[in-house]
């Protein structure tokens, strides 16, 4: 997680990110690092429109990141299998493709 948090995130491109977890199973680890890094307060202000959203459920169901972009593409990410890594790696390389801008930014 530590070489993930040193890139920048930013939510420009990003409309909604609904993620859904139950705590209580052994794989959810890399899930709930993904929230915490999207779901930091200097990151929400990249994009205030962007709606951060976490359902924690008792039922042994499998953790799930559904990231909804604002041209209407998704990402639905089965983090059981997935470090938090891998995860905002898919993540940002969709954020980079969709926001000009971020491109630039990020090669500072």
């Amino acid at each position: 997680m530590a070489a993930s948090s040193k890139s920048r995130v930013v939510l420009k491109a990003v409309k909604k990110i609904a993620v859904q977890f139950c705590p209580f199973e052994s794989n959810v680890r890399a899930t709930r690092e993904f929230l915490a890094l999207v779901g930091s307060e200097k990151v929400r202000a990249t994009n205030m429109n962007c709606e951060v959203t976490c359902v924690v459920k008792h039922d042994m169901s499998e953790p799930v990141v559904d990231i909804m972009y604002v041209d209407g593409e998704r990402l639905v990410m089965k983090g059981a299998k997935l470090t938090s890594q891998e995860m905002m790696s898919a993540f940002q390389s969709r954020c980079f493709a969709k926001d000009p801008q971020a491109k630039v930014s990020g090669k500072k």
